[in-house]
């Protein structure tokens, strides 16, 4: 069934007007800019906040996103992975753009990110930073690309998490105010994860086809059960995580070290912890329901963008909650 799917998708690839916004995935970009929030809100906490740099932040994870969907279109494309995909078909894969053009253009996109990094870097002072942004280029085109894609054995969450999770978060804290609050760690592992569930729902549409191509996702290893249980987690552990945070944020007072930490009460701190993992639960279930339902194929494709939205959401909701409590 998924072998007819994936027929159906190429021949009618141009009537469903698939083009470069279908494969730089505009459903999905949200959640490229969401750690990006999540690290400001915690430069702003700390009273460090520099929009310049968060802005450049932000185009540099936006450059970094659309050139890594791009070179997958590319590598997977010219590997025939995409041959039998249940999703919408690829530029390469349907032959409607040169192989060449599409790996021209994601190598565009990393060298603009590489370019806004740069200026960042320079704003910063922060010169080694230049290795950890030729580290998360190479890891954007290694996901598929090269010899020996990780991608393809089972490690692309692994990286998911440790560049458009922490790094991103993280990173974004740093440049501006030149060090990392320890309370922001587990929020970032928490939009990590979320990361990671977009690039499992994506690959557990593709479950039954990708390992006729050597492609041996984490989805693949874990199974179909194993992958909608992992999915599940990686959306509602999140929340846990950035209840800690806040929690921990408010307790070391980063905004006013003074009179030791905010002045809001620790009753009050308590039901935002408590708030904001609430208020976006309903997020959570709308994106889990069709994995839950026992979803395939293209089915899954609302889950992928609902993903998108909930980490984007995710950002802002901890990024203000954490202001609100450091006030």
């Amino acid at each position: 069934m998924s072998g007819d799917n994936g027929g159906r998708a190429q021949d009618g690839g141009s009537r469903r007007a698939t083009g470069w916004a279908e494969v730089v995935r505009l459903r999905t970009l949200p959640a490229a800019v969401a750690p990006v929030i999540l690290g400001a809100g915690a430069a702003a906490a700390t009273g460090d906040l520099v929009v310049v740099r968060t802005l450049l932040a932000a185009g540099v994870a936006l450059a970094l996103q659309i050139g890594c969907n791009l070179a997958n279109d590319y590598s997977d494309g010219v590997r025939g992975t995409d041959d039998d995909r249940t999703g919408p078909p690829r530029l390469t894969a349907s032959g409607q753009v040169a192989p060449g053009v599409v790996k021209l253009a994601a190598f565009g996109c990393f060298g603009l990110g590489g370019l806004l990094g740069l200026v960042l870097v320079v704003l910063s002072g922060q010169w080694w930073l230049l290795a950890v942004g030729a580290a998360a280029i190479a890891a954007a085109w290694f996901y598929t690309g090269g010899a020996r894609p990780y991608g393809y054995a089972g490690l692309g969450e692994v990286f998911v998490f440790i560049f458009f999770g922490l790094v991103a978060t993280v990173g974004t804290t740093y440049v501006q105010a030149d060090t990392v609050p320890g309370w922001l760690w587990p929020s970032a592992c928490g939009i990590g994860l979320l990361a990671c569930s977009l690039l499992m729902v994506n690959n557990l549409r593709d479950i039954d086809t990708d390992p006729a191509h050597g492609k041996m996702t984490l989805a693949v290893r874990l199974g179909e059960a194993g992958a909608r249980r992992a999915f599940s987690t990686m959306l509602h552990l999140p929340l846990l995580l950035g209840a800690v945070s806040l929690v921990w944020a408010r307790e070391t007072g980063s905004a006013s070290p003074a009179d030791g930490g905010g002045h809001i009460s620790p009753l009050l701190t308590l039901v935002i912890a408590l708030a904001a993992p609430l208020l976006l639960l309903p997020l959570v279930r709308r994106a889990t329901a069709p994995v839950r339902a026992g979803a395939r194929g293209r089915d899954l494709i609302g889950s992928l963008r609902d993903v998108g939205l909930l980490e984007l959401a995710y950002g802002i909701v901890f990024a203000a909650a954490t202001v609100l409590i450091t006030l």
